[in-house]
């Protein structure tokens, strides 16, 4: 897994939001591609699709702040702002800079999809293409409510109730546990993750868990605010992009008509498909996800 590439841990520049530890694995020739992860999992959720691409792509792998095996600040900060969309982007970009790339192509999938949708409005010039993987936009979700939506995420409800008590709930059930349900809801079952389930489990500790409850909790609250600031200015990705979710996940049954939504977040033309599969495209159908790495970056 991740033959070639190196293993760092890298201590990101201070924004405003805490200091933060990104651990992540670098490698590959080419052009430079930043991937970042989902929750409740690491940046080895790509360990699938990762050696196709480093003869074509200098690929770093990255944990989100808090995720993983990366370390982020114990408190959440004024309005949750420390574990914001914002702090997770400007972490990215230091750590992007200290590899030596000042602009890159940049993939996301669910919570890093969301840091990704970020990055591309904070910092346009640097990114150069962008893949949302399997999410809607933070600010349609807060702003179009579905009760179907409602009752499969039960865990950005539960996560985002005031600390402590998610903390201590998620705390006290075997991480192994808590792990099979949440890796087997959203239309996919534990075969596509069983290279990637034990380290995921390992990572499940309460640093993580205090670190993803804050993530949760600054996304109806300060991240809101700034999507809501950059709608009503109507600041888009400039990049050229695509959209990619699974037909079985939350977005392709519960929402419908992805493309149409992204394409009033975007200036570009949304390019981008459903996949025959749950929530975790980059495992599921990885080769699927390359094609279209091949096609569009």
């Amino acid at each position: 897994m991740f033959s070639g590439f190196k293993k760092e841990t890298i201590t990101v520049e201070d924004q405003g939001f805490g200091k933060a530890e990104i651990v992540c694995r670098h490698g590959g020739k080419g052009e430079p591609l930043l991937l970042l992860h989902g929750n409740p999992m690491s940046h080895i959720t790509w360990h699938k699709i990762v050696d196709d691409l480093k003869d074509k792509f200098y690929v770093v792998a990255s944990d989100l702040r808090g995720y993983g095996e990366s370390i982020g600040p114990e408190e959440g900060g004024d309005n949750h702002i420390n574990y914001s969309f914002r702090a997770m982007a400007s972490d990215q970009i230091s750590l992007m800079k200290k590899l030596g790339f000042d602009e890159f192509k940049l993939v996301g999938h669910d919570r890093g999809a969301r840091t990704s949708h970020r990055m591309c409005l904070d910092f346009p010039e640097k990114i150069k293409k962008v893949g949302i993987f399997d999410i809607m936009p933070n600010r349609h979700i807060w702003t179009v409510q579905k009760k179907n939506w409602a009752m499969s995420k039960w865990h950005w409800l539960l996560m985002m109730q005031p600390y402590d008590l998610p903390e201590k709930l998620l705390s006290s059930v075997p991480a192994k546990y808590y792990m099979e349900k949440k890796l087997s809801k959203r239309g996919a079952t534990l075969e596509f993750c069983k290279e990637t389930f034990d380290e995921y489990v390992r990572c499940f500790n309460y640093k993580t868990i205090r670190a993803s409850c804050e993530d949760y909790r600054a996304s109806p609250s300060c991240d809101l605010d700034h999507d809501n600031e950059d709608f009503e200015k109507n600041n888009k990705i400039k990049c050229p992009i695509f959209i990619l979710w699974g037909n079985r996940s939350d977005t392709g049954k519960v929402w419908g008509d992805v493309l149409n939504v992204w394409q009033n977040y975007s200036d570009q033309k949304v390019q981008g498909e459903g996949l025959d599969c749950g929530h975790y495209l980059q495992e599921e159908q990885p080769k699927k996800v390359l094609e279209w790495f091949k096609k569009f970056l």
